[in-house]
Formats: structure tokens, sequence, C-alpha cells
């Protein structure tokens, strides 16, 4: 931590760097948030394979508006990053006082955009199973994950919030340790909710442990509950006892002011149209998936979760790029920004190349591990492989676009992004899925996310981007 804080003083300080210390840095910063998102991404997993022990349907239930819920947190990451990218640019220049004052202004402005957003997502709760067109079964525990999932919002929303502003800040450690957290208290607790009081043979001892037998409405609640405890310890850490954040230092006013607002729509917005169009287009994916039947659902959602654990360690790369990238700019150092933009993309794309082969190697036991199931495992299994080969682009997407984000260049990737998954994707999992099933939408999807990462290659290193600043 103490050699981290130094290498980003000297990216704030305008001191020459070598490529070790860039490297170093990039490092450094990578790992904890590869952790974070890994934690994240496995209170997913921990959900699917507890509740999947319980059968195919369901499993089915939490697939069918997985989707939504990732529309909605979409909508959060996106309302969030319009605030921490103004702070890494302020940390960057060394206005900590003017970091602060963005800091106030966004507790209050995501805490009110996350009411208005949790209360639409309660109205949507009931009708929406029916909506995406699941089975009459699967409809009530939909509505109920879902329902728990938008109640709890404001908190996630605030966990993402104090994540970024503390990432931004340089800190990678905190938000990645509590994350963990999340998911250790996620498994406490879903172990209580999830399933009834059952008899639990140890070294030939008879315990019995005590549960609530509530299945699938267990799993969203035990998500619920992991997630306010630590949104509260999040906002503790940045309010009070960062270094370059904590409001403690002075006073100063809450109210948003114009500028902070424009600066936040400026690069939130076309995140969150991106968002919700791109979110728009995985429902779509949904609704052609649904008519396949229940076992076509459930290895759909299963293997989205595994194929997760893949990606999100390029997720990590591109948290550590936007910090980089943001605190370079911050400082005028536009060729420090090249330099971080190079290493971060191509850390990522080795990391998940690694990971992919992982994935190709290991989908008939990661399927296992998620659900019982015969034929969820084998259909499973074979469309994570077919995701395998899209690994090291799909990369180059991930890393570029938090490039872009850490300069504040959210609208044009924002079209990009939209014009592959709709153009692309879609167009041909509406072409063959009707001839080879949940296999025909996963070969679109690959296919889509190899042009997707060709393109932000292009992009990145044509280098207009660099002229780009808040």
């Amino acid at each position: 931590m103490r050699n981290q804080s130094r290498l980003l003083k000297m990216v704030q300080d305008g001191l020459p760097m070598t490529l070790g210390q860039q490297l170093e840095l990039t490092v450094q910063l990578s790992i904890p948030a590869i952790i974070s998102q890994i934690s994240s991404i496995m209170m997913q997993f921990i959900d699917a394979s507890m509740v999947g022990s319980l059968g195919a349907e369901a499993s089915a239930s939490i697939g069918l508006v997985s989707t939504t819920t990732w529309l909605f947190a979409g909508i959060s990451v996106a309302c969030a990053t319009g605030f921490y990218v103004q702070v890494s640019h302020l940390l960057g220049s060394k206005d900590t006082v003017q970091a602060r004052s963005v800091l106030r202004q966004s507790l209050v402005s995501v805490l009110l955009f996350s009411l208005a957003v949790s209360a639409i997502g309660v109205a949507l709760s009931g009708p929406l199973p029916r909506w995406l067109g699941g089975d009459e079964a699967i409809r009530h525990d939909a509505s109920m994950y879902f329902l728990i999932y938008m109640l709890t919002l404001p908190f996630l929303q605030m966990n993402m919030l104090s994540s970024g502003m503390l990432r931004s800040s340089g800190n990678m450690y905190t938000p990645s340790m509590l994350n963990v957290m999340m998911c250790i208290l996620d498994v406490i607790f879903n172990f209580f909710l999830i399933f009834p009081t059952r008899t639990v043979d140890i070294g030939g001892m008879a315990l019995t442990v005590p549960g609530a037998g509530l299945g699938v409405t267990g799993a969203a609640l035990g998500t619920a509950l992991a997630t306010v405890i630590v949104a509260v310890m999040l906002l503790h850490s940045l309010c009070v006892k960062s270094p370059e954040l904590n409001l403690k230092q002075e006073k100063g006013s809450y109210r948003p002011t114009l500028k902070c607002l424009k600066n936040a729509v400026g690069i939130a917005l076309p995140m969150g149209c991106e968002r919700i169009i791109m979110c728009g287009a995985q429902i779509m994916s949904t609704v052609i998936i649904a008519p396949l039947g229940t076992i076509a659902i459930a290895a759909n959602s299963f293997a989205i979760t595994v194929e997760s654990l893949c990606y999100m360690p390029g997720h990590g790369v591109s948290n550590a790029a936007t910090t980089l990238v943001g605190q370079s700019i911050g400082a005028g150092r536009k060729d420090l920004t090249w330099r971080f933009a190079h290493i971060s993309v191509w850390m990522g794309i080795a990391v998940m190349t690694f990971m992919g082969i992982v994935m190709y190697v290991g989908a008939p036991a990661m399927m296992g591990i998620m659900t019982p199931d015969a034929a969820v495992q084998d259909l499973g299994s074979r469309i994570l492989r077919i995701e395998a080969f899209a690994e090291p682009m799909y990369a180059a997407s991930i890393v570029v676009y938090g490039v872009f984000v850490g300069v504040g260049d959210t609208l044009v990737p924002s079209i990009m992004n939209l014009g592959s998954i709709w153009a692309v994707r879609l167009s041909l999992a509406a072409l063959l899925a009707p001839e080879l099933g949940l296999e025909g939408v996963w070969i679109a999807m690959c296919i889509e996310l190899c042009f997707r990462g060709a393109i932000f290659l292009v992009r990145l290193y044509r280098k207009k981007w660099l002229g780009k600043q808040i």
C-alpha cells in the first residue's frame, strides 16, 4: 500500500516513471480490483449453486430475471461513474478540496436517483416474469427474487459509489476486501435462509442445523443482507477514514451544483443509455431462449454465471485502467496516459486468455458444481466451450472501455457497444437459435464479442480519445 501510494504520487507530481514502475503500479492496482470483481460474481455463483440443488425450476426462476437485474445494476454503475471519474481527475491534479465537494454532492444525487429507480423496479416486479415469457411454475419465485433485489438497490448504489470513489483515490484494497466479506456473508446467510432445518452428520455426530427453508426468496434475502452491511462499512471507510476524501477535514455543502451535475450527466448518460439498451438486448436474448424450455433457461443462467468468473478479472484490470488513466489525465500527462492504457489492455488480454483456457478445460466440473441436473450440466458445458474462444477479444473490449471511461469519453464507446450487440449478436442469435437451439445463441455471442474487441482496439490505437477530457 505504501509503495502504491508513492507511485501514484509520482503520477500526480509529474515525475518520470520507468516501465518497471508503470508495470508495478498497474499490477498493484489490478490485483485487488480483480479480487473485488471475482467476489462480486461469486455471490451470484453461490446463489445459483445453492438454489441449483433445489432443482431446475428454482434455478430458472433466478435465470429468468437475471438480465433485468443487470439492467438496473448497470444504470446504477453509470450513475456512480459520472461522479467518481470527476474525483479521479481532481485527485490527479491534487485538488482534494474540490474532490471532496464532488463526493458530498454525489452522495445526495445518487441516493435520490437510486430511490427513484428502486421504486420503478418494485412496481415492475409482479408482471415482469410473465412479460419475459416464464412458465407459470417459476413466476412467483422469479418475482420475489426481483422484488427483494430492487428494495436493496439504494444500498447497492452506495456500495458502487463508495467503491468507485475509493478506487479513484488509488485505494483498491478496502473495496476489494469488503466485497470479499460480502461474499462470505452471503454464503452464511444463504446457508440458513435457503434450506429448511435439517440434520447433518459430522464425524458420526448428528447435528440439527436450523433453517428458514425459503428457497429462492432466501437466496435473495441473503444477498440483500450482505449488501446492506457492506454498503454501510464502505461508506464509513470513504467518508470517515479515507486520507484523501474523508469529509471530516472541512465542512461543505451537500447541495448538487449545476456544474457537477452537468459533468456527471455528460459521463453517465451515454453509459446509462448504453446499459439500458444493452440489457434490453440481453432481455431480448432471454425472450429468444425462453421458448427453448426450462433446461435451456437454467443452462443459460448457470453458464452466464460461470463465464462471469472468467471475465471478471478483465473488469478488475479495467477498473485499474480507469484509475490510472483518470489520474494521469488529471495530472496533464498524456504520455503516461497512453502507456498505462497500453499496459492495462494487454495485461487484461493475457489474463482472460488464460481464464478462457481454464473455462474450456473445466467447463464440465464448473457446471457440476452449479447443478446436479445432468441435462443442464451437459448443455451448459457445451456452450461454455463455445464462449471460451471469445475471451481474449472480450478482454480487449472490457479494458479499452475502462480506458475511455478514465478520460471521461463515454459517448462513442457506448455507441460502439450498442451497434455491436444489436446488429451482430441479436441478428445472428435470431437466425441460429431455431436451428441450433441454445448453442446457436452462444455462437452468435462468441462472434459478436470478437468483433467488439476488434473495433475497440482499432479506436484505442487511433489515439483520438487522448484529446478528450471533462
